[in-house]
């Protein structure tokens, strides 16, 4: 299982635009893309597109489609066909059945509400959840003895290590440290049906296509040493890691229904032109000093990493009202 490569700075930057087709793509989603899409082309790197659909029941028909549509007319291309998650079940079964090998992951019949009530005192909600109190970690064997003892189909969890604080370097949040055990606690990697969860998904995905290089919202930050714990334990390399900051509504909340209509797909049915939302998506991040109408593949030339504001980006208004 160990695919450990180096990283050098030789290497051709390889990255990926990672769309879940839980919803459309809004002007939250499209900022990120852009900015993954440019810090790639603009040192001659390549953009893989993923399609993150292990979320069956909440997967919009259409979705993908209109994603894809959507990326494309922001001018945001990328190399090669589109990749679905949901075709690559056995291989996330491997890495889990590796994993299991290891004594790395432990199955866990725990719902929701009993890991709430075993918080053994009150604190602030996580964003993820509630922390994990290590309920199931030696209580049983296997699944099958799980399932015989309780009846339950369990779900996979995985054992974090006695030194649980992980440090990573992020291009734009510089050393970030996140002791997991504080944080989440034993994380699940699996589902009940054994489908591989976000954390496993992802990292599996990012090790087998040699992704070198992650830019994504920093609502992420902290799940990235989960997933350092992942590739260190599946023997891949980690990428470079850049958090950027979100796009906000005007309650300072990440962008999203409750703050109206910002899809792509609204503001093209409107009559906005791509060269405009690129303009408005520039300006927002520090990239451009106005909003004059420009292409996504006329920002590469002179992309610098170092512009980006390291502050979230209010919505306050449409933009094109």
């Amino acid at each position: 299982m160990n695919h450990t490569t180096s990283h050098s700075s030789s290497q051709t930057p390889l990255g990926r635009l990672a769309p879940s087709p839980t919803g459309a793509l809004h002007l939250g989603n499209a900022r990120s893309f852009l900015l993954a899409w440019l810090s790639l082309r603009s040192r001659g790197g390549n953009v893989l597109l993923r399609i993150e659909d292990l979320d069956g029941p909440r997967c919009k028909p259409g979705a993908v489609e209109q994603c894809i549509e959507d990326l494309d007319w922001l001018g945001l291309h990328c190399d090669g066909d589109a990749q679905l998650q949901s075709l690559r079940k056995e291989r996330f079964d491997l890495a889990l059945a590796h994993l299991e090998a290891k004594g790395l992951v432990y199955p866990c019949v725990c719902t929701r509400s009993e890991i709430e009530r075993a918080q053994s005192a009150p604190q602030d909600p996580l964003d993820h959840g509630s922390l994990y109190p290590g309920t199931c970690r030696d209580r049983f064997a296997t699944a099958k003895e799980a399932k015989e003892a309780t009846g339950l189909d369990p779900a996979w969890r995985f054992r974090l290590p006695k030194q649980s604080l992980i440090r990573f370097e992020d291009r734009i949040h510089g050393q970030v440290a996140v002791d997991v055990a504080l944080d989440c606690g034993d994380f699940v990697v699996a589902r009940k049906n054994t489908e591989a969860a976000y954390q496993l998904a992802v990292v599996v995905d990012d090790g087998d296509f040699g992704i070198n290089e992650v830019l994504r919202g920093d609502d992420l930050l902290r799940s990235t040493a989960r997933q350092i714990l992942l590739f260190r334990a599946l023997g891949f390399s980690e990428p470079v890691w850049i958090h950027v900051p979100l796009v906000c509504g005007e309650d300072g909340r990440r962008l999203a229904k409750r703050h109206g209509d910002t899809r792509i797909a609204s503001y093209r049915r409107r009559g906005i032109k791509a060269e405009e939302m690129i303009a408005f998506l520039a300006f927002s991040c520090g990239l451009r000093e106005n909003m004059e109408p420009v292409s996504a593949q006329e920002l590469v030339q002179d992309f610098d990493l170092a512009r980006i504001s390291k502050e979230p980006f209010t919505i306050e208004r449409d933009p094109w009202s």
